[in-house]
C-alpha cells in the first residue's frame, strides 16, 4: 500500500499541481501563528509545549482515521486517505514553476526576469546578479526544497505510523522556519526547541538524500565534498545536501567561509596562513546554466533510486 500511494499521489501531482498558497497550509499557517502569540511568553519551554501541541494536534487525527479505517477493513479508504495525505504533504511541484521560469528566462538571456523570480522564490536581493550566481542560488534552493518536500516525506511515510509521521515531517519543517526565520522570532528563545526538533527528525533523511543523489551522480566526488565540507556550513543539513548535490553534479555550491579564489577557509580568519589550500577546495566548477539542466535530471534520478527501492521493499514484504 505504502509504494502504491506514493506512485499515486506523484501521479495525481503531475496531472494537478497543488498551490503553496492552498487553503489547507494557509490554515495550519495561521494556526502556526495563534500558537505562536499564545505560547510566546519569552521561555524556551514555552516553544517546546507549543511545538508539541501543535504536531500532536494533526499527528493524532491523522492516525486515528489511518487506524479506524484499517480496524474496520476499509482497505480501499484507507489507501485513499494515504494517497491524499501524501499528496498534501509532498510538494515535489509546488515550487518547480519558479525553478523552469528561471531557467527559461535564462536560456532566454533574459537576466532581470530570472533575478525577479529568484528573489521572489528564496526572498533574497538579487539586484546585480550575474548569471553564475543565479544558477547556483537556484540550483541551492531546488536541492534543499526537493529534500524536504519530497526525500524527507518518503521517510517518514515508510514508518509505522505512516501518514502521520508525514505530516509530523512536514509541519516541524515549517515550524522549524516560521518560528525562527522571520525578523521578529531570530534569536528568540520560542523558537529553539522547533529548530532542535527538527535537527533530530531530518538527521537521517538528509544523510539518506546525499547517498542517493551520490548514486545517481558522481559518487567519489559527492562522498568526498560532503566528509570534507559539510561541516563547514551554520546549518549542517544543508551543508550535506549541497555538498552531496554538487560533487554528484560537479558543480561549486554555497559559500560557507569562501575567499575569491573559491578556497573555504574556517571562520577563525587567525588559522588561514596554515591551511593546505590545495586540500580546501570544493570539487566541481561554477554553476551555469547548462548546471539547471543537471539538477532536473539528479532529482529525477534520485526519485527513481527511491521509488526502485520502495518497490523491492514492498514486492519482499508481500511475498514474504
Amino acid at each position: 500500500m505504502t509504494f502504491l500511494s506514493i506512485l499515486c499521489a506523484l501521479l495525481i501531482e503531475q496531472l494537478k499541481p497543488l498551490r503553496a498558497d492552498n487553503m489547507i497550509y494557509a490554515e495550519i499557517k495561521s494556526f502556526a501563528m495563534r500558537m505562536e502569540s499564545w505560547f510566546n511568553a519569552g521561555d524556551a519551554s514555552h516553544g517546546r509545549l507549543g511545538w508539541i501541541l501543535m504536531v500532536a494536534a494533526l499527528m493524532v487525527p491523522t492516525a486515528f482515521i489511518y487506524w479506524t479505517l484499517l480496524h474496520f477493513n476499509l482497505v480501499f479508504a484507507a489507501f485513499a486517505w494515504n494517497v491524499l495525505i501524501v499528496y498534501l504533504t509532498l510538494g515535489f511541484r509546488h515550487y518547480s514553476h519558479y525553478f523552469t521560469s528561471i531557467q527559461m528566462a535564462l536560456n532566454a538571456g533574459d537576466e532581470p526576469t530570472a533575478r525577479a523570480l529568484l528573489a521572489e522564490w528564496t526572498r533574497v536581493d538579487t539586484a546585480g546578479m550575474e548569471s553564475t550566481e543565479i544558477c547556483r542560488l537556484a540550483v541551492e534552493k531546488s536541492l534543499v526544497t526537493t529534500h524536504r518536500n519530497v526525500f524527507g516525506v518518503f521517510f517518514w511515510f515508510l514508518m509505522p505510523l505512516g501518514p502521520a509521521c508525514a505530516v509530523m515531517y512536514r509541519v516541524s519543517e515549517y515550524l522549524a522556519r516560521a518560528w525562527n526565520e522571520p525578523d521578529h522570532m531570530r534569536g528568540e528563545a520560542f523558537g529553539q526547541f522547533a529548530a532542535r526538533a527538527f535537527y533530530w527528525i531530518d538527521w537521517l533523511p538528509v544523510r539518506l538524500t546525499a547517498v542517493a543523489f551520490a548514486v545517481v551522480g558522481n559518487f567519489e566526488d559527492a562522498i568526498y565534498a560532503w566528509r570534507n565540507f559539510a561541516h563547514r556550513w551554520a546549518d549542517e543539513a544543508k551543508g550535506i545536501i549541497l555538498t552531496a548535490g554538487g560533487g554528484a553534479m560537479g558543480v561549486r555550491l554555497g559559500t560557507p567561509y569562501e575567499n575569491a579564489s573559491g578556497v573555504i577557509i574556517p571562520a577563525d580568519a587567525a588559522t588561514v596562513d596554515s591551511l593546505d589550500t590545495e586540500a580546501e577546495v570544493l570539487p566541481g566548477e561554477e554553476p551555469t546554466i547548462r548546471a539547471l539542466q543537471s539538477t532536473v535530471g539528479l532529482v529525477w534520478r534520485a526519485l527513481l533510486l527511491w521509488m526502485m527501492l520502495l518497490l523491492l521493499l514492498s514486492s519482499a514484504v508481500w511475498l514474504g
